[in-house]
């Protein structure tokens, strides 16, 4: 397995650490800094080399091509978000949703289970 890969019970569990410490550190945002995501997932103990997942999730669609093309990386953002939303939702489609929403804007998607820890009202 690729350095970056994880597997979908990892995914889910690294994306709601991550945004767990991200609310606790900086609020409730709609996106947040590359710096911020980075450090939430070391403060966790992640490994750097899959932060690429929880930048797909919780930073801007702008920060996450900008951090890729400085890294000479050619990543895709849409592409990497379904993933991860297939993976936390078992494997279900999310077509005709628009991926790069924020996580706090995706409509009839229901992470309570994920993000058990956070009030979506």
């Amino acid at each position: 397995m690729p350095a970056c890969e994880l597997r979908p019970e990892d995914k889910k569990k690294f994306i709601s650490d991550v945004g767990q410490r991200l609310v606790e550190e900086h609020g409730r945002k709609k996106y947040y800094k590359p710096g911020e995501i980075r450090k939430a997932a070391t403060d966790r103990g992640y490994q750097p080399d899959i932060v690429c997942w929880a930048m797909c999730m919780f930073s801007s669609p702008d920060d996450f091509t900008a951090i890729h093309e400085a890294a000479g990386e050619a990543c895709d953002y849409e592409e990497m978000k379904a993933e991860v939303l297939r993976d936390l939702a078992g494997g279900d489609s999310f077509l005709g949703i628009d991926i790069g929403l924020s996580w706090l804007e995706w409509p009839d998607i229901d992470l309570s289970e994920i993000f058990d820890w956070f009030d979506f009202s």
